[in-house]
């Protein structure tokens, strides 16, 4: 039996999700809760709120992901796996093709994040790797979630990345002022989306990041 309450993520995010999604979100959802229990994957205040905290947050993420040019997607600093293994989740079924890799640095989680993949058989790569010491990556759009401030983000993508085309990440209610700042030393077209569960956060995809000359 589904949870009726996963079923807000179908019109949340307006996509014609199938049942075998949904309950792969519901099956996703509990297993981050169990796994809770001994080792840190989300903060224990949120447990109870985690469909709407954190899966739903990061299911509304895939009105940027689910286009043509996107059949790479690199998730920093995964963690539970918020986005990455929930967009991978939702994209399943819709487009085979499309591919996560993750990078975790920490061995639990990047050993849960294994588990999870195999269990909904994501078509996917976990690196249990510090993503400041890897180099000419490839990727189409890096997601980031609660992972390291904007400036830092866009350090990793350009010193670290030899190509990608998008950056999505989550800003608070300080995102407009975090996004100016950023003006004053990069140059970057950026689409801003108003979040559906926080009316203080956004969504914001982040494209022609250039590095402005000192």
């Amino acid at each position: 039996m589904i949870d009726s309450n996963i079923y807000k993520i179908e019109k949340l995010i307006n996509l014609n999700v199938s049942r075998e999604t949904l309950k792969d979100l519901e099956d996703y959802t509990k297993f981050i809760i169990f796994k809770n229990k001994s080792i840190n994957l989300i903060s224990k205040s949120t447990e109870k709120s985690i469909k709407h905290r954190h899966i739903e947050d990061s299911a509304q993420t895939i009105e940027f992901i689910d286009k043509k040019d996107i059949k790479i997607c690199t998730d920093l600093g995964s963690g539970a796996g918020l986005p990455g293994i929930v967009l991978s989740i939702l994209m399943k079924r819709k487009k085979p093709v499309f591919k996560l890799i993750i990078y975790e640095k920490s061995y639990h989680k990047s050993i849960f994040l294994k588990e999870m993949t195999k269990k909904f058989n994501l078509n996917s790569e976990i690196h249990q790797k510090n993503i400041f010491n890897e180099r000419n990556l490839k990727t189409d759009v890096i997601v980031s979630r609660a992972f390291k401030p904007l400036p830092i983000i866009f350090q990793i993508a350009k010193n670290n990345f030899k190509n990608f085309k998008y950056i999505i990440i989550f800003l608070g209610k300080s995102g407009k002022k975090i996004l100016n700042d950023a003006l004053k030393s990069w140059e970057f077209d950026y689409e801003e989306k108003k979040s559906l569960t926080s009316q203080e956060s956004m969504i914001v995809k982040i494209s022609n990041l250039k590095k402005k000359n000192a």
